[in-house]
Parts: structure tokens; C-alpha cells; sequence
């Protein structure tokens, strides 16, 4: 029924009115809600799920609220009692009169659980109502409140998860909207704006965030933090300014990487290390993520945020390392961090007291990058020369020789049948083997396992830090100008570029399926593979799958099975 209604919306004019986040299961209401606190007005976005519908019964056009069942009633005066009666918002206890700025069925986006952005294989998403309500402030209030649509005994009438951004600044994390919540609101620096529920505080309720990264070969350290919190202990030239430019990001930047940078203490294994700046950003933090501001738009000084990482080389996995930090201040006595590796984040809170993040190898079985042997092909192949064969044919001619002649032809042909008979005799006995070439050939089970063992490796080998070992580990799967292509296109893949470019570690390679066909010297595979990797960025691990439909050539090159060439046909992201 509700389907039926929310699609004949379709047909009908609507009525126009004047990373740092955890995940919960709020992030799957039925109901989406963002709120935007600005200085002159509260911008509310909401996805409405049809389950939901009911709860947003009166802000629906005229024929599909009579369609529902209900008693006929001018829309503007429901449209009136829903902004005093349904979803309510208060300022410092008074109700702001809402408006309706746009409103219309869509299908409800399917997004990344990294990045936040819509995923290329949408599907059929389901139906969804899209509604944008904008509230007019006349000043600024110390208090908001929000109140979801109630039924007839009171209670939450609609599944709504929400988010709730202060001039751009994430308050919460992502939760539910089960009942009224007042937010106390904090002008001068909004990232101070909390809720009266302690449920709705971020877990990451500090503005500054720090992340120690153990991986093989590498030990990394994340920073967030804002541009206006540096500013108290290094001028980077932006006290008194209300917005930052654009033309002056690069060299605040600069300044807050270098001024990271000399206040790091990054010590792996018991040896203090000079670690490298590897990347920094600025950071929209939104509903799903933390992701990286581009191209650079003018940013709220307030508000604008910096993601800056440094990174160390290791020879393999450390098995201890640590970051002291010294950087707190009256209002800021706790920074929240997190010590992470392939088991997933340890969050710990840093204080004056107690300012070491610590990360110890506990893992009983940990996964160190390496290239898998294969079995080389086989491009000769044994032949056995009968020897004792051979001489006995020798023999054999001259009595040929004598079996044509009159004289002596019954005994020749006598002694030439035993000759023969002992040729077929010593056959399996009298041999040596001998290699000749030959073209390799591989059952379909060999074939499977070869493609799966090749493919294993080319994502292996990212998994090294060093460029020129990386080109080193890929060669000993591709050939020629292959190697530079899939190295580029590989790289591209595994990599985020909303994240400011952190990779994805590959854990699994999984070979659908592949059917073989031969060639020249080799075979020709199309495979359908799937690749199983995770991130860790931000303080968090999240899952992927990409699955892969391509052709690729199999050939032996000096002594080595390699993919000679490759064409992707079809590239999906699953998860």
C-alpha cells in the first residue's frame, strides 16, 4: 500500500513551500536525517524510508494523504502542525517555524562505508522520500532541540538515524533519534557543542585525533586536527580571520606538517625515528566519514580540519613503537587515539599524565607480505631411446642384405625374426631418456591453481613500501610494458583517493571462476576473481571486496610463469 502511494507521488506535483564516525546500527533506519546548524538558519536533509511514511503523513500533497486513509485536511495546515506538533525543533525552548524547501520520491543512495560517496553498482535502491526543511534563526541560540514525529501513545512514530553538524562540525556520532534531544551550543568554537544525552557524544568527543598504524614494512601515525587549535601553540597567521582561502592552504599546510613534525616522538622497537610527512589534506567529516576536501573550496576557519600523515619504514613488522605527545591545553586535557594493526584498533585516551600511545606486537600469527613459488612450466619433456631396440636393428640390416640373396635366405630370414623378436623383447628394458622441447601444457585444475597463484602475487606485491621493490615482486608475474600498466592501474585501485590516498591491504584473492583455452606456448584464461582487502584510516578498519571479470595471457618467460597480457573487462565494487 504505502509503495503504491509513494510511487504515485511520481505522477503528481509536490507542493513547494517558501571518521573519525563509529559505526552503529543506526546508520540502517529506515529514516536519514542531517542537520546543519547554521548562523541564520537550520538546514534539515532526510531520506524517508516508506516504513516511515505514515510518521510524515502531513507534509504529503492532498490526494496521496486522502489516498492513505485520512480525513481530508488543507495541506497548509497540516504542513503547520507538523513543524509544531511532528518534527519539532526549539530554540532556547521556542519552536521555529519550519518551511519546506523541496521534496520529492528518489531511490535511496547506496554509499561507501569508507569514503561516504555513492557506490558505482547502485542496483535497485529502494524507494525513498526525500524532504529538505530549512528553519530561520533570528539570532543565535545557547540551546536546540529536536523532536522526531510521535504516534497516538506517545512514541516514536518513524526509525530515525541521525547526524548533526555545528557550522560544519560533526557534534555526534552517528545514532538514533528515539526522542527529544536538546544540543547546547557552543558559537565561538562549535566542535565544544554537545548534547545533554551523553549517547549522542562522539567517541572522538576531542578536536584533536591521533592514530599509530604497525604494519609490515611500515609504521604510520595519523593526526586530525584543526588549523584554529595549532594556532594557540604556533601562529600559522590565521587568528581573527573568518573563513580560509583557498590560495592560502598550501602553506598552512606547510606549517602545520612541519610544526607536527617537530613535535612528533615516534619510537619503533626502542629507537627514536625521524618519520616522513606521507600526505596532508583537509577533511569534510560528514554522515559516513572523514574524506578529503577536492578540489579546495574557501573553508570556515572554525570549522576546517586537517588530516596529516607521517610514516616510518621498517624492515618488517616492529614489534613495538610508540608516539609521546606533548600538545595539550587548559580547555584540551584529553586527546583520544588509537593503536592499530591487522586485529583492529586499540582506542586509548592520551593525557598530560599519561601522554604515550603504545602499540606491542601480540599477534601469535602475523601476516608478512611475501611472493608465492609456483611451479616453474615444463617446456621439455622426457622421451625414452630404445637403445637395445636400436642395436638390434642394426643387426637386423645385413641380415636383410642376406635374406635377398638365394643362398643363405632361409637361414637369414631365420635369424632376422629372432633378431626382431629380441628388439621387442628389450624395448621397455634397454633405454636412456633424452629432453627434447616442447610446449607446456597444464590440466584445467593446474591452470586454476597457476591464475589463482599469479594473481595472489601481483596484489602481494603492493604490500611492499619500497617502489623498486615493488616493480622487483611484480616482475616475477608480468612481462614488458605489462608491468609498468598493471602497476598504475593496480595502484589507482587500491588506493582512496577521497582519503588523501590510503591503500587498501589485500588479505584474500579468490578465483570465481576461469575458463582455459589454448594458445602458442601457453593459454588464454578469462577469470572472474574477487580481491578482499581493508583499510585502516582515521582510527578504524573497514572491509572490501571488489570482484574482477578480465582476460589474461599465460606464457613461460625465462624459465618463469608469467601474465604476458591483460585486459580488465568488467571491474565491480561488491562491499
Amino acid at each position: 500500500m504505502i509503495r503504491s502511494i509513494l510511487c504515485l507521488a511520481l505522477l503528481l506535483p509536490l507542493i513547494a513551500f517558501g571518521d573519525a564516525m563509529v559505526m552503529t546500527r543506526a546508520m540502517t533506519a529506515s529514516t536519514i536525517a542531517e542537520i546543519y546548524i547554521e548562523k541564520e538558519m537550520v538546514r534539515v536533509e532526510l531520506e524517508i524510508g516508506m516504513a516511515d511514511i505514515p510518521g510524515f503523513k502531513n507534509i504529503l500533497p492532498d490526494a496521496i494523504y486522502e489516498k492513505m486513509g485520512n480525513e481530508p485536511i488543507p495541506a497548509d495546515q497540516r504542513i503547520d502542525r507538523f513543524f509544531k506538533e511532528d518534527f519539532v525543533i526549539e530554540a532556547d525552548g521556542k519552536t521555529l517555524p519550519g518551511l519546506i524547501r523541496q521534496m520529492e520520491p528518489r531511490k535511496r543512495i547506496i554509499r561507501d562505508e569508507i569514503t561516504g560517496e555513492p557506490l558505482p553498482n547502485q542496483g535497485e535502491g529502494e524507494d525513498i522520500l526525500f524532504a529538505e526543511f530549512i528553519f530561520p534563526l533570528v539570532e543565535n541560540p545557547e540551546s536546540l532541540s529536536i523532536q522526531p514525529p510521535k504516534n497516538e501513545q506517545g512514541y516514536t512514530s518513524a526509525s530515525i538515524g541521525m547526524m548533526v553538524y555545528h557550522r560544519g562540525l560533526p557534534v555526534m556520532d552517528f545514532r538514533y533519534l528515539s526522542r527529544k534531544e536538546t544540543l547546547q551550543l557552543d558559537w565561538e568554537d562549535p566542535w565544544y557543542s554537545r548534547f545533554q544525552n551523553k549517547n549522542l557524544w562522539r567517541q572522538y568527543n576531542e578536536p584533536i585525533s591521533v592514530f599509530l598504524y604497525a604494519e609490515p614494512f611500515e609504521t604510520r601515525v595519523e593526526v586530525i586536527v584543526r588549523p584554529k587549535d595549532i594556532q594557540q601553540w604556533h601562529d600559522l597567521g590565521i587568528q581573527g580571520l573568518e573563513t580560509i582561502p583557498v590560495d592560502m592552504q598550501p602553506e598552512l599546510k606547510q606549517k602545520v606538517a612541519d610544526f607536527l613534525m617537530a613535535e612528533l616522538n615516534l619510537t619503533i622497537d626502542g629507537e627514536q625515528v625521524a618519520a616522513n610527512v606521507q600526505r596532508v589534506n583537509f577533511l569534510k567529516r560528514t554522515l559516513k566519514s572523514s574524506m578529503v576536501i577536492d578540489p579546495p573550496e574557501e573553508l570556515d576557519a572554525i570549522s576546517a580540519t586537517l588530516g596529516v600523515i607521517f610514516s616510518a619504514p621498517t624492515e618488517t613488522l616492529s614489534q613495538e613503537s610508540s608516539v609521546t605527545w606533548n600538545l595539550f591545553s587548559p580547555k584540551m586535557q584529553v586527546v583520544r587515539a588509537a593503536a592499530t594493526d591487522e586485529a583492529g584498533p586499540l582506542p586509548y585516551k592520551l593525557s598530560p599524565d599519561d601522554n604515550v600511545l603504545v602499540w606491542k606486537n601480540f599477534l601469535k600469527h602475523p601476516t608478512i607480505p611475501s611472493i608465492k613459488a609456483l611451479a616453474p612450466p615444463q617446456t621439455t619433456k622426457q622421451i625414452k631411446v630404445p637403445l637395445g631396440t636400436i642395436l638390434c636393428l642394426i643387426l637386423f640390416i645385413p641380415l636383410v642384405r642376406t635374406m635377398l640373396r638365394e643362398k643363405g635366405k632361409r637361414a637369414a630370414g631365420l635369424g632376422g625374426g629372432v633378431v626382431l623378436a629380441c628388439a621387442v623383447f628389450i624395448y621397455p628394458f634397454l633405454g636412456f631418456p633424452v629432453s627434447v622441447p616442447a610446449s607446456p601444457e597444464l590440466t584445467d585444475e593446474a591452470s586454476t591453481e597457476l591464475v589463482s597463484g599469479l594473481l595472489e602475487n601481483v596484489y602481494s606485491s603492493f604490500d611492499f613500501r619500497d617502489e623498486s621493490t615493488i616493480y622487483d615482486a611484480l616482475d616475477q608475474s608480468l612481462v614488458g610494458d605489462l608491468l609498468t600498466d598493471v602497476y598504475l592501474q593496480t595502484k589507482r585501485s587500491l588506493e582512496l583517493a577521497s582519503q588523501g590516498g590510503a591503500s587498501v591491504k589485500v588479505k584474500a584473492v579468490v578465483l570465481e571462476q576461469a575458463e582455459f583455452e589454448p594458445m602458442e606456448n601457453g593459454f588464454r584464461a578469462n577469470c572472474t576473481w574477487d580481491v578482499l582487502g581493508s583499510v585502516g584510516h582515521w582510527g578504524h578498519i573497514h572491509q572490501r571486496v571488489n570482484r574482477y571479470n578480465a582476460e589474461l595471457n599465460i606464457q613461460p618467460v625465462e624459465g618463469q610463469w608469467k601474465i604476458t597480457d591483460l585486459e580488465i573487462l568488467e571491474e565491480q565494487r561488491i562491499k
